[in-house]
């Protein structure tokens, strides 16, 4: 599955705003405008004051997206709005915003994991005559087409993309030189890796992930079950794989990783991993791309400059990594009373050339060609992690399995629930949710 492989992808600033107001954010924006660019955002408007309010969460990879947006579409009597949120708020508006007949937000940012769901459900419009309209002007003809798979769903598109985002190592290479480490390309290596680090006497809990028990830990779970060659569910016999040796080995493999990380770690997000980074409480961790970038600033961490990457391991060794990629983009709510044409114009010119570009390092753009050495520090460990990324589960159950699994998920890695039996009530619930689905 990609993504739940989520991040929960999940999933990435860089250049000065060209249109900042007195705040230090962008016209219409309360986040920082640091990360806008200006560029080309020749909608036709309407008549009267217009507001068009977004829908998208903050990071170092998205926010250059959304400010340029707000920065170069907000004109005239046409103001786009954006306020700050975090992943798990965006998540909850969404929900309510595509609710009724009408809602809150204009344009909201979504990612590969719920388009089946939203798509099947008719809540996002269809793009292709938008795409097929204004191609042209915006070179909608260089964005990568694995990712415009990606967002779409029954041969429609429902999700412009922006950026990729996949899981990546970050690493302490002054600490792994000293004890002459390599970096970890399975699990057995990165036990061994913290465990000499972890004799070392210096760092208590060398390894850090994103297991917060409410989100993360189903994409760490369902990374897992990837490398291991295994998906959630069989379409074909729509059936659920959650109770079989490879799901217990998944949940065997994270929780075999306690003993070498913090104790509240079901407690931490991506941003609690990321300080744990930045203070070197932690020698290594596995996060998604956009939470990277961070990591080399100096004006992060004392240890920036110790920072390296790499693609994540495997879990036992197979060509198949702990990995999932997530492919975020723009997406026009159905029930939207504002003109589609003009929403479709202002998240195309987010994704521009020069938008795309200005979103680097911190994002992975979706347009071919961009991700160098030059253009990103870990565009190497970037460029492994997507080559041996698991297959997605493009399928409207799939969100709604991942949702209904994720306290039983957490309940074992806590200890609350033995492997066996958590294996049993993940199977059970999602057998649900396929027969629902039938």
């Amino acid at each position: 599955m990609s993504t739940s492989r989520r991040r929960t992808a999940a999933v990435a600033a860089v250049v000065a705003s060209l249109s900042l107001v007195a705040t230090g954010c962008g016209a219409g924006s309360k986040t920082s405008a640091e990360t806008a660019t200006k560029v080309e955002c020749d909608y036709t408007a309407p008549s009267g004051k217009t507001d068009v309010n977004v829908l998208a969460y903050n990071s170092s990879s998205v926010d250059p997206y959304t400010n340029t947006m707000v920065s170069s579409c907000t004109k005239g009597d046409v103001t786009v709005n954006h306020e700050p949120i975090d992943f798990a708020g965006q998540v909850q508006k969404t929900t309510a915003t595509l609710a009724g007949d009408s809602g809150t937000y204009d344009i909201i940012e979504t990612y590969s994991f719920v388009i089946p769901q939203l798509a099947a459900e008719g809540k996002l419009e269809p793009l292709d005559d938008f795409v097929e309209k204004h191609s042209e002007e915006y070179g909608l003809d260089a964005i990568n087409e694995n990712m415009s798979g990606a967002m779409t769903y029954d041969g429609k598109l429902y999700g412009l993309p922006m950026q990729a985002q996949m899981l990546i190592m970050a690493y302490r290479k002054d600490v792994f030189d000293e004890l002459g480490i390599a970096p970890p390309t399975t699990f057995d290596e990165m036990r061994d890796a913290a465990k000499k680090i972890q004799d070392a006497g210096d760092i208590k809990y060398p390894i850090a992930l994103p297991l917060l028990a409410s989100a993360d830990i189903v994409t760490a779970y369902d990374a897992a079950l990837g490398s291991l060659g295994m998906n959630l569910t069989d379409p074909d016999s729509m059936s659920a794989n959650l109770d079989t040796p490879e799901s217990a080995q998944a949940l065997e493999e994270l929780v075999s990783l306690k003993p070498f990380m913090d104790p509240q770690v079901t407690t931490f997000d991506q941003p609690a991993v990321q300080q744990q980074m930045y203070n070197g409480s932690a020698a290594m961790s596995i996060m998604f791309s956009g939470r990277m970038n961070d990591l080399t600033l100096e004006s992060n961490s004392q240890f920036a400059k110790d920072m390296a990457f790499a693609a994540p391991p495997s879990v036992d060794g197979g060509d198949i990594l702990y990995d999932t990629i997530s492919v975020d983009g723009w997406s026009i709510p159905a029930n939207t009373k504002n003109d589609k044409d003009m929403l479709f114009e202002m998240l195309a010119s987010s994704v521009s050339e020069k938008a795309s570009k200005a979103s680097l390092p911190a994002a992975y753009p979706a347009r071919d060609g961009m991700v160098t050495e030059s253009s990103m520090p870990f565009a190497t460990a970037a460029n492994e992690s997507i080559a041996g990324v698991p297959p997605s589960e493009p399928y409207p159950w799939t969100a709604s399995i991942s949702n209904a699994i994720t306290p039983m998920i957490a309940d074992v890695v806590v200890g609350k629930t033995s492997i066996e039996d958590g294996t049993q009530q993940m199977q059970a619930a999602a057998e649900k949710i396929l027969a629902e689905s039938k």
